[in-house]
């Protein structure tokens, strides 16, 4: 017998994945992006600033991986099928994964062409970086408040907000290493913030990554304490064992666990199975937050006559 339970306390809506309250936050963020990326371009040409022309690489990545978190909230929304069972909600983690991919890529070509320039140097103007530099920050920073709160439901909308916050640390170290040009004239200053553009960036990623493949490896949410969540299951009366407790992650928001439930006869016969699941509902609801729950009752002795792969 099945059940299910919603019990959360996200801030996105009810229907639909948990990044799809921040459609409208990501767009703007996407436009924003988008427009930087070409203002960084024309400014890391006009000052042969490699750190304004990686920024605006990473604005580029940022715009394809802000466009892919879209399209992913997009397809993870649509109504599920016969044959998709729990429709596209993949989607987003698979954006997620993306993501960290070009966010690897741009912080591995950042790397390599700051230590090109320490053997190439070249001359850096600190005024223009400075100018341009700024308008990367404030930009940024209006895009991460966009985002703020989003990148705590979902992981698709986490991945775009590292990737904007990676651009503005990377904006902030232009802007540092302009000051240091222009008041030293120390041209080795616009290589090393290239460098720690892209140190900044690696970090975040793998941590990122390992998440989104927790959900792909279809780990145990990382707020579901397994062992806890069986000793409250087994303190119910009448619950004798319970084998094949298995939790996951659809996607950000959308936990779900399953559990075969050994029962008590006389127990099982005295409350009935309708009160037997709302109590064990009513146990995950109060404590845990799965979004839905699904519950096998069965008899002492029914585990031996399941299949072997069920053990």
């Amino acid at each position: 017998m099945g059940a299910g339970h919603d019990h959360g306390h996200s801030h996105a809506p009810t229907t639909g994945t948990a990044a799809a309250a921040y459609r409208g936050r990501l767009r703007v963020a996407l436009s924003i992006t988008l427009a930087v990326m070409v203002v960084e371009i024309v400014g890391g040409v006009a000052a042969d600033s490699l750190a304004l022309i990686a920024d605006a690489a990473h604005m580029a990545t940022d715009a394809l991986g802000l466009g892919m978190a879209l399209l992913a909230i997009h397809f993870a929304n649509r109504p599920p099928s016969t044959t998709r069972t729990f429709g596209y909600a993949r989607a987003e983690i698979l954006a997620a994964l993306a993501n960290c991919l070009l966010l690897l890529g741009v912080g591995g070509y950042v790397l390599y062409e700051a230590i090109q320039r320490f053997f190439t140097p070249a001359h850096t103007e600190g005024g223009l970086m400075i100018v341009f530099g700024a308008i990367g920050l404030v930009a940024n920073m209006i895009s991460l408040t966009l985002l703020m709160r989003g990148q705590k439901e979902s992981l698709n909308v986490r991945g775009a907000f590292l990737e904007v916050a990676a651009d503005a640390l990377g904006s902030l170290a232009v802007l540092i290493s302009a000051a240091v040009i222009l008041l030293t004239g120390w041209q080795a200053a616009d290589p090393i913030a290239s460098l720690v553009i892209g140190l900044m960036i690696v970090p975040r990623t793998f941590k990122l990554l390992r998440e989104t493949l927790d959900v792909l490896l279809e780990s145990a949410p990382k707020d579901v304490d397994m062992a806890q969540v069986r000793a409250h299951m087994l303190a119910l009366d009448g619950v004798e064992d319970v084998h094949d407790l298995h939790a996951w992650t659809i996607t950000s928001g959308m936990p779900v666990l399953s559990a075969h439930v050994v029962v008590r006869s006389d127990a099982l016969n005295a409350i009935g199975h309708e009160k037997m699941l709302h109590e064990l509902q009513g146990c995950l609801g109060d404590h845990f937050d799965v979004e839905h729950c699904t519950f096998q009752l069965e008899p002492i002795g029914h585990a031996e006559h399941e299949a072997r792969l069920c053990h």
